[in-house]
């Protein structure tokens, strides 16, 4: 605000230059208007807005986090899907995928008022930055991620990969009564009442057998 009234008293002056005819009125200008020219030249720049709250401008709205979502591949892709009804009513703008090797971030902005994301970090290999792109279809995102080798991935992350040795490895043992048992734990810890009582039951029955002499169910 204060930048643009110096900007409008120098024009004021220089108009004033144009029309002045003493000498001495002149100097009197011109040194003003060299004043006001080096005022101006020393204001410092306008504060550029902080990146987050512009983004926030931007956004508007409160953020949703996407969790559900499909995925396939070909030989060449792997293809998430993600449904978001009336998406591809967006400004094309409005739908961003910031990829790199190893991870990609969705962002879809001001969609019915909301803005929704979804990242994904260490996936399970190296993807193409250049080669990964996004499709908008109807009520749905496809997220391209473009395969730096033409190769099958048996899931998407390394920490899905993980998870699923540990579990394979706890039942994979050469005694198959401790794999049995291993399954039966996570089933009773993952299971609702019903399986509890289930599990119960037939641990129950086991013992009862056992202690009879009968051929216990090893459990």
């Amino acid at each position: 605000l204060f930048l643009n009234q110096l900007q409008k008293d120098l024009e004021e002056v220089k108009e004033l230059l144009t029309k002045a005819t003493r000498k001495r009125l002149r100097d009197v200008l011109m040194t003003e208007k060299h004043k006001l020219e080096l005022e101006i030249k020393n204001q410092p720049p306008p504060k550029p807005k902080d990146a987050a709250e512009e983004e926030k401008s931007l956004l508007g709205g409160y953020t949703v986090k996407i969790n559900n979502y499909a995925w396939d591949q070909s030989d060449k892709f792997i293809k998430i899907y993600v449904s978001l009804n009336g998406v591809q009513k967006l400004p094309p703008e409005n739908v961003l995928v910031n990829f790199t090797e190893r991870s990609f971030d969705l962002l879809v902005k001001n969609l019915n008022g909301k803005n929704y994301t979804m990242t994904f970090n260490n996936l399970l290999k190296p993807v193409s930055v250049e080669g990964s792109s996004r499709k908008i279809k109807t009520d749905t995102v496809l997220v391209m991620c473009r395969k730096k080798r033409e190769e099958k991935w048996e899931c998407l992350t390394q920490v899905e990969k993980e998870s699923k040795e540990k579990e394979k490895a706890a039942y994979d043992t050469s005694d198959p009564s401790e794999g049995l048992m291993n399954l039966l734990k996570k089933m009773y810890a993952e299971g609702d009442d019903e399986m509890k009582r289930t599990i119960n039951k037939a641990w129950v029955e086991s013992r009862e057998k056992q202690s009879k002499g009968d051929t216990p169910m090893d459990i």
